[in-house]
């Protein structure tokens, strides 16, 4: 009979000291929040380092150490901060303990070709840690956001109740105040009433200057691209300060029809952009062979383009449907009172007025925007399948 493969286990001088450098990471924090980060990096770099080789060279087996470690780092978070800390610490004890016979165990290479040398191995996990640092540091504002949108107190900071998870910290008053409060339903009118309409006329003249610029034929494509896209590029307050001269002299200026159009304006970059990247897998001799069986360019465009290239479309037009929905700057400049919209409203409320509801339509709004991207993750998806980009 052969012999058993014995498991490669990965040197201490290794893993010891990568859970080491984690544990500084995470004691940066901890010492942070309790007055000294310079001590938590070195307590948490010992404690951390420590702890991994108690529980890969002494201990050895993973599930009472996970389960150990995780009840050992809730106590002690209990007592540094009571319960949201034990929560935290347990979280904080479960990744521990799994990283570390994550490492001991060399699983590290099991999705990672085996040729790749250490130091391409090292930084194929440090730049997803990269990305995910960047993806913490851009969503935790939304997470502090979201919680104190549920606050019982007029106040814009966590009270003592709400970290003790007390039922009495929350409230939904604050979207009831959303929904019953006149200035603030006049405000979600308008932005309903705009944002339609402006992403009607974006897809539909985005989409037109999408099919013409792909064609190989159309002289100065990228000069005329350039310009078509250049809402996108240039700060945002210039291209306001320039629609509201170019409307005051055209008599646009405070109307909805000028809001409208600016909008649209702003949407129609993003329609290019999606209908372009959609239209470069796009079998032009369907609409050859379309044409030779007799139909004209509308109907070719109708029955034979328009459903292929629809998830590009749609996509563009949520998009635009996003920036003209939460877009501020431009509406202060060539609104008036009259087309105050809910980002708008959004912004007097922080000027005059300091309400926790504003957090409440933030929130609202956050939802909204993580629907609508994941249609358009899913339209994208659909896309690939339809050109045979992915499999099915």
């Amino acid at each position: 009979m052969a012999a058993l493969t014995p498991i490669s286990r990965t040197p201490v001088s290794f893993y010891v000291p990568v859970v080491a450098a984690a544990g500084a990471f995470a004691g940066l924090f901890v010492g942070t929040a309790q007055g000294s980060g310079l001590l938590g990096i070195v307590v948490g770099a010992i404690a951390m380092g420590a702890l991994a080789y108690v529980l890969t060279q002494i201990i050895k087996s993973e599930t009472p150490s996970r389960w150990g470690t995780v009840v050992l780092l809730a106590v002690v978070g209990y007592f540094l901060g009571g319960l949201p800390a034990m929560v935290i610490g347990g979280i904080f004890g479960w990744l521990f303990a799994w990283f570390s016979f994550w490492l001991y165990e060399g699983r590290y290479r099991a999705k990672v070709p085996p040729y790749l040398t250490p130091m391409q191995v090292l930084w194929h996990f440090t730049f997803r840690v990269i990305c995910g640092a960047i993806l913490v540091f851009l969503i935790t504002p939304i997470l502090v956001v979201m919680p104190l949108s549920f606050n019982a107190e007029n106040f814009f900071t966590f009270t003592p109740e709400m970290l003790r998870f007390d039922p009495a910290g929350y409230s939904l008053k604050h979207y009831r105040d959303f929904f019953s409060s006149s200035d603030w339903q006049n405000a979600l009118r308008n932005s309903v009433m705009i944002a339609p309409v402006a992403t009607l006329l974006s897809v539909s003249f985005g989409t037109l200057a999408a099919i013409g610029l792909s064609q190989p034929h159309v002289p100065f494509r990228r000069a005329i691209m350039a310009v078509l896209i250049s809402p996108m590029i240039v700060p945002l307050i210039i291209s306001a300060a320039g629609m509201y001269f170019f409307y005051s002299r055209i008599g646009l200026q405070g109307t909805y029809l000028g809001v409208v159009l600016a909008h649209a304006a702003l949407g129609i970059p993003f329609v290019i952009i999606t209908v372009t990247a959609t239209l470069v897998g796009f079998d032009r001799s369907l609409t050859r062979a379309a044409a030779n069986m007799g139909a004209n360019p509308v109907t070719t465009f109708f029955r034979v383009q328009m459903p292929l290239i629809l998830p590009g479309v749609i996509s563009g037009g949520l998009f635009a449907f996003i920036t003209s929905f939460d877009e501020v700057v431009v509406v202060l400049f060539v609104g008036s009172a009259g087309q105050k919209t809910l980002p708008w409203q959004m912004f007097t409320g922080l000027r005059e007025q300091i309400s926790p509801t504003i957090l409440a339509v933030a929130t609202i709004l956050v939802i909204i925007s993580i629907c609508l991207l994941t249609t358009v993750e899913l339209l994208r998806r659909r896309s690939e399948r339809l050109r045979g980009m992915s499999p099915g």
